[in-house]
């Protein structure tokens, strides 16, 4: 399998992410899991289409000015990315994290431009002796 690189000149790729989001959930398979509420923390990383990546050739020089316009529309807003996650949280228990992983992913895959999502979810609270739990996942757009 090809490891994840999300910002890549060779394939026009930027990386976009949420960076150690951690949220209130009701989430887990156990009686008090669902009576009370627990930490989680949410880590997102896209490889979005980059429409100011320039293909590289060997005849090409490696520097070249910015490219695209400075407008909110053209790129992947991570606001939004962010909006959604808390909204799939909000939406109510869930009993398994990779269930929420799949969902999170599933929302950022909504958008054409993102060809590839990992999202990791951990429980922070679960256990003593260890700092978190959880699970990651990757999934892929269906080229078009």
């Amino acid at each position: 399998m090809e490891s994840f690189r999300p910002a890549s000149t060779q394939t026009r790729q930027r990386h976009v992410f949420l960076r150690n989001m951690v949220v209130l959930a009701s989430v887990g398979v156990h009686g008090f899991e669902h009576e009370a509420r627990q930490r989680i923390r949410i880590n997102i990383d896209l490889a979005v289409t980059d429409d100011g990546a320039a293909p590289q050739s060997r005849a090409a020089p490696s520097f070249r000015s910015a490219v695209g316009r400075d407008d909110l529309s053209r790129v992947v807003d991570y606001e939004h990315i962010a909006t959604q996650t808390r909204a799939i949280i909000a939406a109510g228990h869930v009993q398994l994290i990779e269930t929420l992983a799949e969902r999170l992913a599933q929302s950022c895959l909504q958008d054409p431009r993102i060809r590839t999502v990992r999202v990791r979810v951990e429980k922070l609270d679960i256990f003593d002796d260890i700092e978190a739990a959880g699970v990651e996942i990757e999934r892929q757009n269906q080229p078009a």
